[in-house]
């Protein structure tokens, strides 16, 4: 959601306060069930990926892009979300994104081919970059008050719901009906909240004053550069990490990222505001949210395909095993906001940082189910300590008017941090995706703690103290 929505929604930045809708409370749970559903088409997926890797016949790459096609699409074009929000309405916009979803949801369920699949994991995220920003904008708009900051709260608990729900119910999707399920699940669902909400949404003209421009070029670069970038670490797998073609890939997304940042500075309506990433509590918040979604779905994905292949667990067996990690992720989250007031940012980012190294180390030296589980839960409540500490460090100390884009920045981070960690993760363990080794799954697990231990490291010198 972008600062134009929230100064249009907010009457303590003066746009004028509206009677409350009676039936808000109605319309939030149904705007919290579609952004739920678009939170499950994450770990949801990632519990039938080696199921939809069998019945497509995928390579490592396809089973990747699975994953990262849908979370590159989400996060590189919510700041657009934002915008169009702005410029149609959010009824419109919500309408328009829930049908996309629903519709997507229900081509890649009949996919037949990798290229069908992906495109399809395409139209989902593009159809959640136009929800989910403009859902938040609705909730805003629709309560005042402590109401307010109730639903907020609702809002913000479904990102720890969800993932829980989401290994459970990949779980039993794939392993009754098929894994085409996944996604089949979603179609009913949404055509029933499309219904609903065209029933009981206002309808509330936006001024046209107050609609901005879109900043397509900008969308475009910053998208395109991030799946460049994603390609490089997936390749890397098969090419090497430092070959030729993996650097020069990398070095030609950097330069994309260089030419979004001059165009963000000249842009009459730029996507965000890129001088907020140099402020330390908003840096703070991206650089930790990034790091936990990408430990958290490297984490799905390597245990995914550690139970299911080298184990030989069935999909409800294994969406089971990780339920104590959702869990341990929620649990950490909850302890968490509690204590992060009296503590500040730095010592809970730090702790859960190096509960998650600890708890990666205890799979990368044994690659035993029980190792696996328990070493995952632990780590697994460092990381929902990071969701927390991320969210209010980066929102806690930016002005009213700038909420806005700093919450899509941030979402925007959650979403390429869990491309991140897919892409980084399949190609380090190419070679126990492929049923050939344990190697590259423990190689996974160590490498996910070293890389939390130096994000410990890293948020030791940038995090602010309670005080900063």
């Amino acid at each position: 959601m972008s600062r134009e929505s929230v100064e249009q929604a907010d009457p303590a930045v003066g746009a004028p306060a509206a009677e409350p809708h009676p039936a808000r409370w109605r319309i939030l749970g149904f705007l919290g069930v579609a952004q739920l559903m678009l939170i499950l088409d994450v770990t949801v997926v990632a519990i039938a990926l080696p199921h939809i890797e069998t019945g497509l016949g995928l390579g490592r790459e396809a089973v990747t892009w699975t994953v990262s096609a849908y979370t590159l699409t989400f996060g590189g074009l919510m700041l657009l979300g934002g915008r169009v929000t702005d410029l149609l309405g959010a009824r419109r916009v919500v309408l328009a994104g829930l049908a996309l979803f629903t519709a997507a949801s229900l081509v890649t369920g009949l996919a037949g081919s990798a290229g069908l699949l992906i495109g399809g994991r395409v139209a989902q995220g593009l159809g959640a970059a136009l929800l989910s920003p403009s859902a938040l904008s609705l909730v805003v708009g629709l309560f005042e008050g402590e109401e307010r900051n109730r639903a907020l709260g609702v809002w913000s608990a479904l990102g720890g719901g969800g993932a829980a729900l989401g290994v459970l119910l990949g779980g039993l999707l794939t392993a009754g009906p098929g894994w085409p399920w996944v996604f089949f699940v979603n179609v009913p669902i949404g055509l029933a909240i499309v219904v609903a909400l065209a029933v009981l949404l206002p309808r509330r003209p936006v001024p046209a004053a107050a609609r901005p421009g879109l900043d397509l070029p900008g969308a475009a670069l910053v998208t395109a550069s991030t799946a460049v970038l994603i390609y490089a670490l997936i390749a890397a797998g098969e090419h090497g990490w430092t070959s030729v073609s993996t650097a020069g890939l990398v070095l030609a997304a950097l330069a994309g990222y260089a030419l979004f940042a001059l165009w963000q500075r000249r842009a009459s309506a730029p996507l965000m505001d890129v001088r907020l990433l140099v402020r330390r509590p908003v840096a703070t918040g991206v650089f930790l949210i990034w790091m936990a979604t990408a430990l958290m779905i490297a984490v799905f994905f390597l245990g995914t395909f550690y139970f299911q292949h080298a184990r030989g667990y069935g999909a409800l067996r294994t969406g089971l095993l990780f339920l104590p990690v959702a869990l341990a992720t929620m649990a950490g989250a909850n302890l968490t906001g509690r204590l992060i007031g009296r503590w500040g940012a730095r010592v809970p980012a730090v702790a859960g940082l190096l509960l998650a190294a600890a708890g990666m180390a205890v799979p990368a030296l044994s690659a035993r189910p029980v190792s696996v589980v328990a070493g995952v839960a632990v780590a697994a409540a460092g990381t929902g300590a990071l969701f927390v500490v991320a969210s209010a460090t980066a929102l806690g100390r930016v002005a009213p008017h700038e909420a806005g884009i700093a919450s899509g920045i941030v979402s925007t981070f959650h979403e390429f941090g869990a491309s991140f960690g897919a892409a980084v993760v399949s190609s380090v363990a190419a070679a126990s995706l492929a049923g050939t080794t344990l190697d590259g799954f423990t190689r996974g697990f160590a490498v996910a703690a070293a890389a939390s231990a130096v994000g410990a490291l890293a948020a030791a010198l940038l995090a602010p103290r309670r005080d900063g």
